[in-house]
Parts: C-alpha cells; sequence; structure tokens
C-alpha cells in the first residue's frame, strides 16, 4: 500500500511540475517585439488546457495540445510602449512588462560578432554614453544539443545602460545605436554567436539533407554524445596518430625515452594557446608536448633556468630520457636545474602534464608570453618560443568538451531552435574565419543556411553580413588565399535577395583576429539596414566590382557604388593593391589610376593582361580603393581560374 501511495504522490509531483504555466524564455520582462509584422507567443500549460494571452488591448486564446505547448499570434502593432502581457490558465496567471515593440535583429557568427563593447575600441566613453533604455540585449547562451530544442534553459532582456552595456555584442550595439539615433524606434538584439564556430554546426539537419556534399554527414550524425566523443576520438587518433588502434600505457612511456623521435607529432609551433586552435579539438586529459634544445657547450656546466610559461597541473619533465623535475607550479613557472643537466648540443625536452586545474575548462596548453619559454644561464639565454611538437595521451582516460564543432548542426539545435518563429527585423551574421580553409564550400553552404533560417523563420527577412577582415600574410595571388576565397563566396552570396555586406579589410588587424574598431562594422551594417529596410538615402556599400574591360596593354575596371566618385586614402594619391595576370597566368603587381568612375590598370613593362585581382591576400594593407563616402571597394578577381580551397569539404 506504502509503495502505491509514494508511486502516487511522485506521478502527481511530475505531473505538477510539467503542467507548470510557462512562456517561453524569450518572452520576459523588458522584451523587444517586432513592430509591423505578427507577434508569435508561445509556452506551455497542462495537456488540453485554456490558455488566454492578452498584450496591448489584444486577447488571443489557444489550448495547449497534448505535449503542454500552446501558441497564439498577436496582429501586428506599431512601435511604443511599454505594454504588459498577461498569460491566464486555470493553473496560474503570468506576468510580462516593460515590453516596447520596435525593431529586432539576430545577431549570430562567431566570436568577432560574440566581441563584447568592453572589449572595442574606446570602451570608457563608450560605457559613459550608453544610456539608451530603448536599445535591449537578450544573451543565448551557449549550448550544443543532439536534437532542437523548444525552449532556453537561461537567458533576460538587459537594459542598455552603462552597467549592462560592456557585455552586449560589440557589432549589435554599434548597429543599434545608429538605428536608433536615426529612427527613435526601440531595438532589441537578440545575440546568438559562438567563438570559433564553423557554419555547419549552424545548420539545421534538414537543410544538410538538401545538399549533395553535406547529406551524406547528415545522415550519419551521432544520436548520443557517447557516440559523438567515440567518432571525435577515433578521427583525432587518425589525423595525429595515423592509426585506428589505441596506444597503450606503454607505448605512451616511451615518449619521455631518450632517443625517440616525437618529430612525427603534430607541429604546433608555439605551445602558447589552448590546444583546441592548435588542431587537438576539445580533448580533455593528459598530453605530452615535446621539442630539441640547442645548448652552447658553456651553459652544460652552469645551473640552468627552464622557463615553461603558466600550465597549472601536475607535470613531469624529461630532458634527454631523465626524470628532472616533477610536480605543481603555480604561475610563471621558472624551474632551477643543477649543472650538467643538459648536453652540448642538441637536447630532448619532453613535458607530460594534465588540464589546467584553476581554468579546467582550459585543458591542456600554456599561457604566457614567448618571453617565458627559455633555458637561461648567468650569461646566455637559449629562448623555446617554438619548435614545439604536441601529441595527447590516448592510453589513459580522457574525454571531449561538448562545444561547437564537435558536431554538425548542434548549434543550431541548442541556440536557433528555440529562437523560432520569434519575429525579428532580420540577421547580422559575422562569420567565416573559421570555414576559410573551404572557403570554396562556402559558395553554397552559406546561402543554404540564410535560406534554412528564412524557411524555419516562413520569412524572408533581411540577412546583413561582414566580410572577413583581414588577419595573416599579405600574399601576392600566386601563392593564393582562403580568405580572399572566402570573401569571394562572401559577395557572390549577394546574389541572395535582402542581403547585404559590410566590407572590412581596411579596419582589420593582420596581427589579430579580432580587430577591436566595431564601431565602423556597426555603422557599415546599420547603412544596410537604414537603407533597404527603413527608405533612408544613404550609400550604403563601397565599390564593387561590376566589369573589366581589356585593351592592349592595360585592363579598365568598372564599379558600382561609386558615390560621387573614387577615392583613394594614400597622402600621395597612389591606387594600391591591384595585380594582373597573362595568359601564362602569372600575377604582378600593377600601377593603378583613377578615370573616372573607373580604374585603368596596368604594368610598367607593358604586360598583356588577361585578369585582375584587388586585395586578393588575407590582410590585403595596401588596398586603399574607396568611395567618396568612405567606404572601402570589395576584394575581387575577374578570372575564374582553379582556387586554392576548391575540393576542399565539411566531413
Amino acid at each position: 500500500m506504502m509503495k502505491r501511495f509514494l508511486l502516487l504522490f511522485f506521478l502527481l509531483v511530475q505531473i505538477q511540475s510539467f503542467a507548470q504555466l510557462k512562456l517561453a524564455r524569450l518572452f520576459s520582462d523588458h522584451v523587444v517585439l517586432q513592430r509591423q509584422k505578427p507577434i508569435p507567443v508561445w509556452g506551455w500549460a497542462k495537456p488540453k488546457e485554456k490558455v488566454t494571452v492578452t498584450l496591448a488591448g489584444q486577447k488571443q486564446i489557444a489550448t495547449a495540445d497534448a505535449s503542454g505547448k500552446w501558441s497564439v499570434k498577436f496582429t501586428p502593432l506599431e512601435a511604443g510602449g511599454p505594454h504588459k502581457m498577461t498569460v491566464i490558465a486555470r493553473s496560474e496567471k503570468l506576468e510580462v512588462n516593460d515590453i516596447l515593440m520596435g525593431e529586432v535583429w539576430l545577431c549570430s557568427g562567431q566570436s568577432n560578432m560574440e566581441w563584447p563593447v568592453r572589449q572595442a575600441d574606446n570602451f570608457k566613453v563608450e560605457k559613459k554614453n550608453a544610456d539608451f533604455s530603448q536599445i535591449r540585449h537578450f544573451f543565448v547562451a551557449h549550448d550544443v544539443t543532439m536534437q532542437p530544442q523548444t525552449d532556453l534553459t537561461s537567458g533576460e532582456w538587459k537594459i542598455c545602460d552603462e552597467e549592462n552595456v560592456g557585455n552586449f555584442t560589440a557589432v549589435g550595439f554599434f548597429f543599434a545605436r545608429e538605428l536608433y539615433q536615426k529612427l527613435k524606434i526601440p531595438i532589441g538584439l537578440l545575440h546568438s554567436s559562438w567563438g570559433g564556430s564553423q557554419l555547419e554546426g549552424w545548420l539545421s539537419k534538414e537543410a544538410m539533407l538538401t545538399h549533395e556534399e553535406l547529406k551524406p554527414v547528415a545522415q550519419n550524425l551521432p544520436k548520443t554524445w557517447e557516440e559523438a566523443d567515440a567518432i571525435l576520438d577515433l578521427k583525432t587518433r587518425k589525423q595525429l596518430l595515423k592509426t585506428e588502434v589505441n596506444p597503450t600505457v606503454a607505448d605512451e612511456k616511451k615518449y619521455t625515452e631518450a632517443g625517440y623521435d616525437f618529430s612525427k607529432w603534430h607541429n604546433a609551433g608555439s605551445p602558447i594557446g589552448q590546444w583546441d586552435w592548435k588542431g587537438i579539438w576539445m580533448f580533455r586529459g593528459k598530453g605530452f608536448m615535446a621539442r630539441t634544445v640547442d645548448i652552447p657547450e658553456e651553459m652544460v656546466g652552469q645551473a640552468t633556468t627552464l622557463g615553461l610559461g603558466i600550465q597549472d597541473s601536475f607535470n613531469e619533465i624529461y630532458i634527454n630520457g631523465q626524470l628532472v623535475s616533477q610536480g605543481i607550479v603555480e604561475g610563471t613557472r621558472k624551474i632551477t636545474l643543477p649543472a650538467n643537466t643538459w648536453k652540448s648540443g642538441n637536447n630532448q625536452l619532453v613535458i607530460k602534464f594534465g588540464n589546467m586545474v584553476q581554468f579546467p575548462w582550459y585543458g591542456l596548453g600554456i599561457n604566457g608570453t614567448p618571453e617565458d619559454l627559455f633555458v637561461s644561464a648567468k650569461d646566455s639565454k637559449v629562448s623555446l618560443a617554438t619548435g614545439w611538437y604536441l601529441m595527447p595521451s590516448f592510453a589513459e582516460t580522457h574525454t571531449y568538451n561538448h562545444s561547437c564543432n564537435n558536431v554538425a548542426t548542434t548549434i543550431y539545435n541548442g541556440m536557433i531552435a528555440p529562437l523560432v518563429p520569434f519575429a525579428i527585423r532580420g540577421a547580422l551574421w559575422y562569420q567565416g574565419e573559421s570555414n576559410a580553409g573551404r572557403a570554396y564550400q562556402y559558395r553554397q553552404t552559406f546561402p543554404l543556411m540564410i535560406n534554412d533560417w528564412r524557411q524555419k523563420w516562413k520569412d524572408e527577412f533581411s540577412f546583413y553580413f561582414v566580410q572577413l577582415s583581414s588577419y595573416g600574410a599579405y600574399q601576392n595571388s600566386n601563392d593564393g588565399s582562403d580568405w580572399a576565397e572566402l570573401r569571394e563566396a562572401q559577395t557572390m552570396t549577394l546574389s541572395l535577395p535582402k542581403t547585404g555586406m559590410a566590407v572590412t579589410t581596411d579596419v582589420g588587424n593582420p596581427k589579430d583576429i579580432h580587430p577591436t574598431n566595431k564601431q565602423d562594422v556597426g555603422h557599415r551594417l546599420a547603412l544596410n539596414a537604414l537603407k533597404s529596410n527603413y527608405g533612408l538615402d544613404v550609400l550604403h556599400s563601397g565599390p564593387m566590382y561590376e566589369s573589366v574591360h581589356f585593351e592592349e596593354d592595360r585592363a579598365v575596371v568598372t564599379f558600382d557604388y561609386t558615390g560621387e566618385g573614387l577615392t583613394v586614402k594614400d597622402k600621395f594619391g597612389y591606387v594600391k593593391g591591384f595585380e594582373i595576370a597573362g595568359e601564362d597566368k602569372v600575377f604582378y603587381y600593377a600601377k593603378a589610376e583613377i578615370i573616372g568612375d573607373k580604374i585603368e590598370v596596368y604594368h610598367p613593362k607593358g604586360q598583356k593582361p588577361i585578369a585582375v585581382r584587388y586585395g586578393w591576400a588575407n590582410a590585403p594593407e595596401d588596398a586603399n580603393l574607396f568611395n567618396s563616402e568612405g567606404l572601402p571597394a570589395s576584394p575581387f578577381r575577374t578570372d575564374n581560374w582553379k582556387a586554392k580551397t576548391e575540393g576542399k569539404k565539411f566531413e
């Protein structure tokens, strides 16, 4: 009898927990709802329970389905507020206060969209001038799931003020601020981004199944994280060990022996940073790092200091097969070694260590600066900043963090699906760095994602994106550039309706993948919206390649969006960034001149051109063509010769 009573009590508790009246988390205090569009509102109650929802004088009634889900749709409202929403069922009553009607923009992508205002240029000034109570921001927490989710597990709308603005997406905030200042209409930023994420994580499974190259991936997606971890483990072993066989503890013990050849391990160059970003994705456990150290003869008979950066796990340090130090050292490590620890010439330095202790999310890796890696004696010093090889310990217990790029579709499932069909005006997208190695495929996958989202929302909303900024090398076209090819794929996506692009090569940082000038990025995105969504008479784009005409010794390039004329940002007035090639397909840096709204490009030695390229590099620092409104020309090429990334596919 008691067992039956306890079982009945347990079931009643579960039913009450399940049946609680609930709104989707997006509908919380301070929410901004999209004006001039039907307003969907949804939530959960007891199965078959009647729910009455009121908003701004409208009343809608719904009945929860068998799973408890209910939804209503209000007729469009104009900008304004604050309003209150009430949701009433027999079981409970809910209220949402301080609701504004305005313009809602979804902000998504990877780290340059996630980049907060507090880390952007001039934050102290921006913070003091952040009193915009009608700009609100909702941050969607990072989440990856195997199945599409129906609601978010956390999040709330934050009002823009001095206290909150530092955590807003910088690109989104500067975009919203300009819209608000021009339109005087409330702006809501629905921020769902994840640093380092690949586009394929943001796609739904249904979209992937429609794509010839992605279909096999979608058909073989893991169903559980255990299955996903096993797949990633196998993939990592094949990548690093060139075998599917797990090494044993005895096999890995040889790693620290004198004479072991670790040159076939993963070549990382610098050891500083997470292994996740060095090609060993989300591995958590123990690992080895090793390098050859060339010690001059005069250091051998002296005590030395071994600098190894910051790594606070238990470390074992081996030199030429001998264990010379072990234990935990917090802070910047400087380990004293007695004379004759090293030999003259090449030495093998191998370190076995584990995940960071103070920052367990960090996993394997080292913090610090290149200057923290060295061997020093009284009067000499050998840098250890580069030349390192890495290898995880597969024989010992290890796991994999569940992050953005483990499995395709999982970001969509956890961070986009729960937002549908919340009404929005459009989306802002800043992503592509993590897809540059597959830039040619991005020509198809990027439009696929845009169409996928629009189909899920059943709304052909506006979609504006940021072209990749400048980062890395300034190579010539003969070397090729995956970042240039990604920019080309982004430019080609403008063929979709209601799209726009912000060119940012002039405000990048070749030495930092996260340029801090997010003000210009937000402004250039805002120009697209002000022009296409709000009808303002503004020039929304820099010069875009339109056509080319080849003459005997020169090429004449025509542009769209020249405004009141082409110009250059160069104190001598020279146009830079152009290359030309002849029939041999060998490119040469070229001279260029502005002739009206055209550019004449030629080689001083009279080479007959058949192809022109502009800004075709990862970081085209010299590219300096603008229109009179100060917007930069988009990099382009006039040829369609084989791309560097052609054939590279997501697997």
